[in-house]
């Protein structure tokens, strides 16, 4: 499965790649001897949580490699006459403008109109042109948006 990030998303997330990889497998690494030493560890809740702690970090660093992997660069498209994953684009919803950015799952933030590809808004905006209409879906009804501006 592909993943879209922009490169300041993929530079984060190979810089926590490494240091998941580096100082929190050796402090969780430290956390386990340092409760083992404590005795039994059959009642030993230290020991127990370096445990939890440990897979938690090999987990991450198992979804980080696949995604890095996988990984699709959205380059910022600052015109164009379609709208695709990488686009700005302004919308009409009554007589209210909304201004989105479209982007991967992984760097959805809707309180500044990064919306994800994968959401109901962002399929239905990909592939659109200026001037299109937009009807979505929600529980409430449906919603009407007009694509204003693309860049």
């Amino acid at each position: 499965m592909d993943h879209y990030f922009t490169q300041r998303r993929l530079d984060e997330l190979k810089q926590e790649l490494q240091d998941l990889k580096t100082k929190r497998r050796l402090e969780v690494a430290d956390r386990l001897q340092k409760a083992k030493e404590l005795g039994d560890l059959s009642e030993n809740s230290e020991y127990f949580e370096a445990r939890d702690e440990q897979a938690r970090v090999e987990q991450r660093i198992l979804e980080l490699d696949q995604m890095i992997k996988n990984a699709k660069i959205i380059e910022e498209k600052t015109s164009g006459d379609i709208i695709q994953i990488g686009s700005t684009i302004q919308v009409k919803k009554g007589s209210e403008i909304f201004k989105y950015r479209i982007v991967g799952s992984e760097e959805v933030k809707p309180e500044e109109g990064f919306i994800s590809n994968e959401s109901p808004l962002g399929k239905a905006f990909i592939g659109r042109k200026v001037g299109d209409k937009v009807t979505i879906t929600v529980p409430a009804g449906s919603v009407v948006y007009e694509v204003v501006r693309i860049g």
